[in-house]
């Protein structure tokens, strides 16, 4: 997701120099420095001095322990920071970093790595206008950026755009092997499938306020195939499925948030 970011960054204009990225592996430093001519470092402190964000592409489990040391220069410093790690709550990255730092919270999508994202921003009223704009700004470097009002909808967005390409993926998967155990070659069965996921997400991108009911409507001829799957869809309680799905998804963050955000 951060090399999504830095691309995406880079893409609309911000200049590589600007950008410092700490990385333990020395091997992954030199791939994002070859590939974006960004400054790549191993220590944290040497990597937000001066900043005036900092993105925190950090798993859950090690926040708190790569926060900590690093609280007294961003109390200094006060950039804006934002956080796409799933789970943490805005409440202990503060409690982390100190008093007075703004704190973004947000969770991009997979899709963020081809400028094509899906993200959701959340900041308490503690954060202002100009640092809700920046990090707008930022965001929308990789796609597409909204902002919710509770942070308790992080975990929503998480179920439903964080992890939906997977699930989006999981279903043409499942077209191709229909397929191909009906009789249809596997190469060809894969990149139609492939494909039709491809151009229908298009189509989707095409408008500036897609109505899906609509779309999938126009798409569905009285009496034909498209009815006929739809229907076997509806029998099978699909809808339930999808929502029992996202329910675990959104559950799963809610764990995250219990299990680290408490880190000692």
């Amino acid at each position: 997701m951060a090399r999504g970011m830095i691309g995406g960054l880079i893409a609309r204009g911000a200049d590589p120099a600007v950008i410092t990225v700490s990385e333990p592996d020395a091997a992954a430093r030199e791939r994002l420095q070859r590939d974006f001519g960004v400054a790549v470092t191993h220590d944290n402190a040497a990597a937000i001095a001066g900043a005036q964000v900092v993105v925190l592409a950090i798993k859950p489990q090690i926040m708190a322990q790569v926060l900590r040391p690093l609280a007294p220069a961003l109390q200094k410093l006060q950039p804006l920071v934002i956080s796409i790690a799933a789970g943490i709550p805005s409440g202990s990255l503060a409690e982390w970093i100190g008093p007075g730092v703004p704190v973004v919270r947000c969770m991009p999508n997979r899709p963020a790595l081809i400028g094509a994202g899906a993200t959701g921003l959340y900041a308490d009223a503690s954060v202002g206008a100009p640092e809700r704009a920046l990090a707008s700004q930022v965001l929308a470097s990789i796609g597409l950026a909204v902002w919710v009002q509770r942070e308790s909808d992080i975990d929503l967005v998480t179920a439903l755009s964080g992890s939906g390409p997977a699930y989006f993926f999981r279903l043409a998967e499942l077209m191709a092997e229909a397929a191909i155990a009906q009789g249809l070659d596997p190469v060809v069965a894969r990149q139609l499938a492939a494909q039709t996921l491809a151009g229908a997400g298009q189509l989707v991108a095409a408008e500036s306020t897609p109505d899906l009911a609509r779309m999938r409507a126009e798409v569905t001829s009285k009496g034909g195939t498209t009815e006929a799957a739809l229907n076997q869809f509806g029998a099978l309680a699909l809808d339930r499925t999808v929502a029992q799905a996202m329910q675990a998804a959104a559950a799963r963050s809610q764990e995250l948030a219990a299990q680290f955000g408490k880190q000692p």
